[in-house]
């Protein structure tokens, strides 16, 4: 498996230009294409999920160029071309739960019976539920069929008329679904108006304003009653706004303006600001619920460390920004005390289970964590464990736990390029604010105290200090002790990949056992000379 390594970090300071929002791009790709005629997208986010949705819409039929970093998008005036396609999706929910409706539109009236559009992803996705989308088009008329599952990924879209006036969707399961039925209303809703309510709790309110605000911006009004009636009025179509550019990702930003609260910064994020209209940018108001100085602009925010130079612990409800909460997660680890995400129910049907994983890998650190069905509760440990962290082909997993260097630790992120699903550039973009822990390496020949030297400028500087030569003497001793020959370098290895060595108080200690004065006897040390030589 691929890793990365990241070393301690001591601060986190500088200015980052966001990458597109992946929320922001994928609407916009798709509402592009169901326009009448030519739409410029400019700074639009490249990434596996906006290209899924890029070569979803091709396969459809529409026609994509680029023109130099933009992309000009041919719509095609609410009716897909090609509607004999398969399609594959990734692990991107936003794609399918927003393509599917609109392909079903285009369904409506086709003239060829025979036309059938299969959707389907990697083997997550076929975990992720879709099912109340569908029973919601099905109450529009449409024809859909399970290819595995019923309720989940893959399924086939097949030609049927659309009539009803009337859907309704469940609200607390993903805002997604809303979003799809949203976008597709306007090809709907040609004679009639379209009215969808919302059954139950809306979760991530604020990704449906976003769909709602873009919506808008290509010509189409919602009628909204709170949120849970929304009404499409008929005759509205899609039109092209000419050129739109897409606005930093706020989710993104959630990481960057985390680590200037945890590693003293200031940390700057440009790209989205008081004028976003993405709800994600409230990352910055739970930062300052925990002590964090934050500034605003209108579209950047700055964030420094509490001057007390330690986060409140906090109990908030984040079912509003539900992909920036995981990034409090890891800042409970850096609180004053136990921490509560509450209503988080939805990260169960995300790319992964969430709350599982983000349970799993903060004990890794260290941390005490209670994990409920929508809730998780995270202690902070007196000092936080190197780790190597999983991330469960997670990007955002993989992303919020760089932060945790910025509290001492190394930390291994394996599968690092799972961050390509929305950020390719992520981990060279936070090692370009991150400053490492300097490393002061003192060598020199046997028994001539480099040891005692290096103590001492430890203590001056106030950095931790390493004996590696007690460490090659540790493990010769650990082998001793265990009867291991000090020419088996395969076991010498094993040992020292899972040594239980401290350094405490000018004490060396081996699982628990002073053995400050036995490390220093003559078979150790002519062990340790055995012990370094190994190419291990």
């Amino acid at each position: 498996m691929e890793f990365i390594d990241l070393p301690p970090a001591q601060k986190a300071a500088g200015v980052v230009r966001l990458p597109g929002s992946k929320s922001i791009s994928n609407r916009v790709l798709l509402l592009a294409a169901l326009v009448e005629g030519e739409t410029l997208v400019e700074d639009l986010l490249d990434s596996d999920d906006t290209r899924v949705m890029r070569n979803a819409i091709v396969a459809l039929g529409v026609t994509v160029t680029e023109e130099g970093r933009a992309l000009r998008v041919s719509g095609c005036g609410g009716r897909f071309p090609n509607l004999n396609a398969d399609i594959f999706v990734g692990n991107s929910g936003l794609s399918i739960r927003t393509l599917v409706p609109a392909i079903v539109t285009s369904l409506s009236g086709c003239a060829d019976a025979d036309a059938e559009v299969r959707l389907s992803g990697v083997p997550r996705m076929h975990e992720r539920p879709i099912g109340d989308l569908v029973d919601g088009l099905k109450q529009l008329g449409a024809c859909v069929e399970w290819l595995g599952q019923e309720g989940y990924p893959p399924l086939a879209l097949k030609p049927a008329l659309l009539g009803a006036e009337y859907v309704s969707v469940r609200g607390s399961v993903s805002s997604q679904f809303l979003t799809g039925l949203l976008q597709a209303a306007p090809l709907v809703a040609r004679d009639k108006p379209l009215t969808i309510d919302v059954v139950g709790e809306l979760i991530s309110r604020p990704y449906v304003q976003i769909t709602l605000n873009l919506m808008e911006r290509f010509g189409v009004i919602v009628q909204r009653d709170g949120w849970n009636r929304f009404v499409v009025p008929a005759g509205q179509r899609y039109v092209s706004p000419g050129r739109i550019a897409v606005e930093g990702d706020a989710s993104t930003a959630s990481y960057f303006l985390a680590a200037g609260a945890l590693g003293s910064g200031p940390v700057r994020v440009v790209g989205a600001g008081r004028q976003s209209i993405q709800g994600d940018v409230k990352f910055a108001d739970a930062l300052a619920t925990l002590g964090a100085e934050v500034t605003w602009g209108d579209d950047w925010i700055e964030v420094r460390a509490p001057a007390s130079g330690q986060l409140k612990a906090f109990d908030l409800d984040l079912n509003h920004i539900p992909d920036a909460a995981m990034t409090l997660a890891v800042a409970a680890l850096f609180a004053d005390g136990p921490s509560t995400l509450r209503n988080i129910g939805s990260w169960r049907v995300k790319e992964t289970d969430r709350i599982a994983a983000m349970a799993t890998e903060l004990r890794k650190l260290g941390a005490a964590v209670e994990e409920l069905p929508e809730s998780i509760t995270v202690t902070p440990p007196a000092r936080l464990s190197p780790a190597v962290i999983d991330t469960y082909e997670d990007h955002r997993v993989a992303m919020c736990f760089s932060l945790v260097t910025l509290g001492g630790p190394y930390v291994r992120i394996n599968d690092p390029k799972c961050v390509n699903k929305t950020f390719p550039g992520y981990f060279a973009t936070f090692a370009g604010i991150a400053t490492p822990v300097p490393v002061v390496a003192i060598d020199g020949p046997s028994a001539s105290g480099k040891g005692t030297v290096g103590a001492l400028v430890a203590e001056a500087l106030g950095f931790e200090h390493l004996d590696s030569g007690a460490l090659y003497r540790i493990v010769a001793l650990a082998a001793l002790r265990k009867g291991v020959a000090l020419d088996d370098e395969a076991s010498l290895a094993l040992i020292a990949a899972d040594l239980p060595a401290r350094f405490e108080n000018g004490l060396v200690l081996l699982d628990g056992d002073d053995v400050t004065e036995a490390i220093r006897s003559e078979a150790c040390s002519v062990g340790a000379s055995r012990v370094a030589v190994l190419p291990s």
